[in-house]
């Protein structure tokens, strides 16, 4: 038996509780993982409080991610012992996910963990971190350099935002960091953010066109924040936009991307091709400075996941939230 949080729902009335489970209440899959750490992201924060339509399916283990050790497998690239991450793949969503002493899925979502990174720093990293370096990444194959100027970050306090800007930052970039907690402004220089931005400076009313100021941007917010944002880069520019914490529509016009050729580039961490995921992985593994994912996260025991989530969503949590699990593992 293991414990898990378990979401389920009856009569439109949704409850989560911790609760024991036994292997064979799992669902399919050719992997099975005992997990090490998990961590509590915004899906999983909405999934838990009932805020947003992320459980497809009930009942719902959430934890959209987990790193841990293989137990049993028939998929021929792991073996018992192998230690593996998980992001994304509708774990969490519509196949039970991490926030749980085992987890069985399919080996084919799974990835082998770089050597140098621990399962802690996984989870450290998590889903918010590998999203940060798909979006980095989108900005590279647009061919976005430092010498172009500056890059705006929004949500730069968050998950997404912290990690972006350290990595910006380790590749040289100015990062201009936007966040609307003035208070985090010496922890985001301390990650090597140049500038710090008001995020009201990017949440009033858009206009079509405003002036030049950044050279690109990685987005978490959506809605009027990116249209603000858009507005605001330079010709030739480029956007990654991963998010919508601000709101899924964009008030915006076809004006930055027609009079000055800005690139506008989505970025899905959820499905994103095995290829893919294994870069952002060995990338991460070389570029990110691992001495500062203490600073960027926080660890809540797998006993207080609950009462969090509520938190998590009100913004009074700054940057990873880490569960240990079974941290004896690692």
């Amino acid at each position: 038996m293991f414990d898990a949080i378990l979401i389920d729902k009856t009569d439109d009335a949704q409850t989560v509780t911790t609760s024991q489970l036994a292997p064979e209440q799992l669902p399919e899959g050719d992997v099975l993982v005992e997990v090490a750490y998990s961590t509590l992201n915004y899906k999983d924060a909405l999934a838990i409080t009932g805020k947003g339509p992320v459980v497809r399916k009930f009942p719902m283990v959430p934890g959209i991610d987990f790193s841990g050790i293989v137990r049993d497998s028939s998929h021929e690239d792991f073996k018992p012992g192998d230690r593996v991450v998980l992001n994304g793949w509708g774990v969490g969503e519509t196949h039970w996910g991490g926030l749980a002493g085992m987890a069985r899925v399919k080996g084919d979502w799974l990835v082998p963990l770089p050597d140098g990174i621990s399962m802690r720093q996984a989870m450290e990293i998590g889903t918010a971190g590998y999203t940060a370096m798909l979006c980095v990444m989108a900005l590279d194959r647009c061919g976005v350099k430092p010498g172009d100027g500056p890059v705006a970050v929004t949500g730069a306090a968050g998950g997404v935002g912290s990690v972006a800007t350290t990595l910006l930052a380790g590749r040289g970039f100015e990062v201009a960091a936007v966040t609307g907690r003035a208070s985090e402004a010496e922890f985001l220089r301390g990650l090597g953010a140049s500038e710090i931005v008001d995020r009201e400076e990017l949440s009033g009313k858009h206009r079509p066109l405003a002036k030049e100021r950044f050279a690109a941007g990685i987005d978490v917010a959506g809605s009027g924040v990116l249209a603000n944002l858009l507005s605001m880069i330079r010709y030739g520019g480029r956007v990654a936009a991963c998010g919508l914490a601000a709101g899924m529509d964009l008030p915006a016009t076809v004006m930055p991307f027609i009079l000055r050729g800005v690139t506008l580039a989505g970025v899905d961490s959820v499905m994103c091709p095995m290829e893919r995921r294994l870069e952002a992985w060995r990338l991460l593994a070389q570029e990110l400075d691992l001495d500062k994912l203490g600073a960027l996260s926080v660890e809540v025991p797998f006993s207080e996941v609950i009462d969090t989530a509520p938190r998590f969503l009100e913004g009074q949590v700054r940057g990873r939230i880490v569960v240990p699990v079974a941290p004896d593992l690692a």
